[in-house]
C-alpha cells in the first residue's frame, strides 16, 4: 500500500480515539443531549473530531446525531464525548421528561439517526 492509499475505515477509528473503544467516566444514553460549555484556548490534545463536536453541540445536540454528523459508530461517538466531557468542554444530560414519557420529537430524532447509520 502506497502512502497516498486510504488506511480504511479501521485505523481513523483507532488513531480518532488514540486506540480506545470505550468511553471513560459516566456511561450515557443514545438520545443524551449534548451542549458545548466553551471552547477552549488552544486546541492542543483535541482533535479536528473534538472541535467539530463542539461547534455541533453549540445547540444541543443528541448522542445519535453527533454520529451521524461525525460519520462514525456511536461508541466512537461516545469516546469522543467522554473525552470532552472529561475536559469540562461539554455537558451531557439525559433529555428532559414531559409528563413521564420522553418527548415524541427526541424519538423521532434517535430514530431517524439510526436508520441513516
Amino acid at each position: 500500500m502506497g502512502t497516498d492509499e486510504d488506511p480504511g475505515p479501521l485505523v481513523r477509528m483507532y488513531a480518532v480515539t488514540g486506540g480506545r473503544a470505550r468511553p471513560i467516566g459516566e456511561s450515557f444514553d443514545v438520545v443524551a443531549v449534548v451542549t458545548t460549555l466553551g471552547m477552549p484556548q488552544v486546541s492542543v490534545g483535541l482533535s479536528p473530531e473534538h472541535m467539530t463536536v463542539l461547534r455541533l453541540c453549540a445547540r444541543p445536540t443528541t448522542v445519535a446525531d453527533i454520529g451521524v454528523y461525525l460519520r462514525l459508530p456511536l461508541n466512537i461517538t461516545r469516546v469522543l464525548l467522554s473525552d470532552l466531557r472529561r475536559e469540562g468542554l461539554v455537558s451531557i444530560d439525559r433529555p428532559a421528561a414531559s409528563a413521564g414519557s420522553m418527548n415524541e420529537r427526541i424519538y423521532q430524532e434517535v430514530l431517524n439517526g439510526l436508520r441513516t447509520l
